[in-house]
């Protein structure tokens, strides 16, 4: 029997980049990779690349109610039914929801388990009986895992002490494969042209970056790919832009998969970072290295635009991949565009060291090769 890992995940797989990026590099590497997860709500253009190696099986999505309830409770039994068949030398359990079944695996089969946490949970919030108990066992298989990873520092050392860990904990950023690094066509003339891409919110994209880009109007275009978490928005902004004499402003593309994410960043000229200042959220206020976007973006030959956030700018102000704003501001914002504007040829340097760097190490290749080793040497 070869080597066999299985992925579990209450939610679907391919919604993930970094599941899919260690999925298909284990396959690379003669793993054979099962992933178990659910559908999704809507047609997001979620999928995973083929590869003789992955196979993929997902349950129906079920929305929230006591139905759900159910199905989660045939989730686990599910999972529980594919371990038994085929036998995994590895589980790979990446949300908290899969954490009592592969705490309660790991304790019956000894199968050796790494816990991914993409997102954590903000434990100080008022709880559910049915969460509670899910992150107990969050805590429990934080404790007991084989292997930890977490995408950013300051959330990793909150899940220690959350968890009492003392096994090994690994923090891998979000970046791209290397294979994704995609070239970018040459110019496509004077007008500035913002991307952005992922869920779609006041949060992600404020309504400032609009107001900014209207007074550049019709200098500067904005592009949106992705999926709105807040009905209408949107459309808010869309509108708000027509009020104003920017009509054609923006650019909805909606939900697109990720190969096509990467064609469509290659043809504008900055990619969108603009992070909340202030946030009750762990994960907003600690993003950098858990933010695909910014190295998505960079891998196509983009300089960012971030927020002026202490982080944002150590991390991508200073070394030159990026300028910073203030998002709650749009003078600061059209401070910026102006200045994309009027220095296109130090743009497009900045593009190029953008990309150099992910080639150079911010990319998933790099990132994940310690867990890589840690896997095939356990």
């Amino acid at each position: 029997m070869g080597r066999r890992i299985l992925y579990v995940q209450f939610t679907d797989p391919a919604a993930y980049p970094p599941v899919e990026h260690s999925a298909v590099l284990l396959a690379e590497r003669g793993w054979d990779v099962l992933l178990l997860g659910t559908g999704t709500s809507g047609d997001l253009k979620l999928e995973l690349p083929a590869h003789p190696r992955i196979r993929v099986r997902k349950m129906r999505f079920v929305g929230a109610g006591w139905k759900q309830k159910l199905n989660y409770i045939a989730f686990l039994l599910w999972i529980f039914y594919w371990i038994l068949r085929w036998r995994p030398q590895w589980i790979y359990a990446s949300d908290s929801l899969a954490a009592p079944l592969a705490w309660l695996v790991q304790k019956l089969t000894k199968v050796r388990v790494v816990y991914h946490e993409h997102d954590s949970p903000n434990l100080e919030q008022p709880l559910s009986g049915f969460m509670n108990l899910v992150f107990a066992y969050r805590n429990k298989l934080g404790r007991d895992a084989d292997l930890c990873v977490l995408p950013q520092r300051e959330r990793l050392l909150h899940f220690v002490e959350d968890t009492q860990r003392s096994k090994p904990t690994l923090c891998v950023w979000n970046c791209p494969r290397v294979d994704e690094i995609t070239e970018r066509p040459c110019d496509q003339g004077e007008e500035l042209s913002l991307y952005y891409h992922g869920s779609i919110n006041r949060v992600r994209l404020p309504a400032q970056l609009v107001i900014a880009a209207i007074r550049l109007n019709p200098l500067v275009r904005l592009q949106v790919v992705g999926y709105e978490t807040e009905g209408g928005y949107v459309e808010e902004l869309t509108r708000l832009a027509s009020e104003n004499g920017a009509a054609t402003l923006i650019e909805y593309r909606g939900a697109m998969g990720r190969r096509d994410l990467f064609r469509c960043a290659a043809r504008a000229d900055i990619g969108m970072c603009l992070m909340p200042k202030h946030s009750d959220d762990i994960n907003l206020r600690h993003m950098v290295g858990a933010s695909n976007k910014a190295f998505d973006y960079m891998a196509c030959g983009l300089p960012l635009l971030v927020s002026d956030l202490p982080e944002w700018v150590t991390t991508f102000v200073e070394p030159g991949y990026a300028l910073a704003s203030d998002p709650d501001d749009p003078d600061s914002i059209e401070v910026a565009l102006r200045w994309f504007l009027d220095h296109p040829d130090e743009r497009r340097e900045m593009g190029r060291r953008c990309r150099a760097k992910i080639q150079q190490g911010w990319n998933y290749d790099t990132q994940f090769s310690n867990v890589l080793a840690a896997i095939e040497n356990g």
